[in-house]
């Protein structure tokens, strides 16, 4: 069954997308927007409810990766390719289960979500108005990964130092990073179409000015 992305895009009118790079703000902003204009929050991996339940090798090999490693150091060790490889994957496998979701919550109310839906496919079943994407140089989404008070990265750092180079798979795994936030793919971000605001400065708090932004353009004042 294939359905057509004009009618995934009438279903998806309510639902406003918030895209980009690693620590540009997006998380924040979803929660912020959502308690300001009582909205649906949709935070990062909303999908994981449903999808955790169906996905299976042979049709998610990416989203399924935590199933079938052999383990964590197998995870951090991989090739910046190969992560790269995985996190594009990952996108497009779970840009599935995101639209289902989103259609079944969105019809009677207001949904802001976090996504990595791939920007070729937000094209084809969302406007302009609906879709903001948020950017961070890729030194900050590098170097910055692990100052964030997270218990995901804080387990990833644990399994980091219990390497039997704990320096080499840093460095190793900053390079993954670096792959997935790189000038190629911020400049796709930067020349999608969409709108865009960039993030420079993590020292000043933008985020009543970025609020105030975001508001406009999704229509929300």
């Amino acid at each position: 069954m294939k359905i057509d992305n004009s009618i995934i895009k009438h279903y998806l009118k309510n639902v406003m997308f918030i895209t980009g790079t690693a620590y540009a703000g997006k998380s924040t902003m979803v929660a912020l927007l959502a308690k300001k204009y009582g909205l649906v929050q949709c935070g990062e991996n909303y999908h994981s409810r449903v999808a955790d339940e169906i996905i299976v090798p042979e049709r998610q090999p990416n989203l399924c990766y935590f199933k079938t490693m052999k383990d964590w150091q197998e995870f951090l060790n991989r090739t910046p390719e190969e992560y790269e490889e995985w996190i594009l994957g990952c996108s497009l496998e779970a840009a599935e289960f995101e639209v289902a979701e989103l259609i079944g919550i969105s019809q009677n109310q207001r949904v802001i979500v976090d996504t990595n839906i791939p920007l070729y496919i937000l094209h084809d079943i969302a406007d302009y108005h609906q879709v903001a994407i948020m950017l961070s140089p890729q030194a900050m989404s590098v170097e910055k990964f692990f100052d964030r008070d997270d218990p995901d990265k804080a387990f990833l750092k644990e399994q980091i130092m219990k390497a039997e180079n704990p320096q080499k798979t840093m460095e190793n795994f900053k390079a993954c990073l670096a792959k997935v936030n790189s000038k190629r793919h911020y400049d796709e971000f930067a020349a999608s179409g969409f709108f865009t605001l960039v993030r420079t400065d993590t020292n000043k708090d933008t985020k009543d000015e970025t609020v105030k932004i975001l508001s406009a353009h999704f229509g929300l004042q």
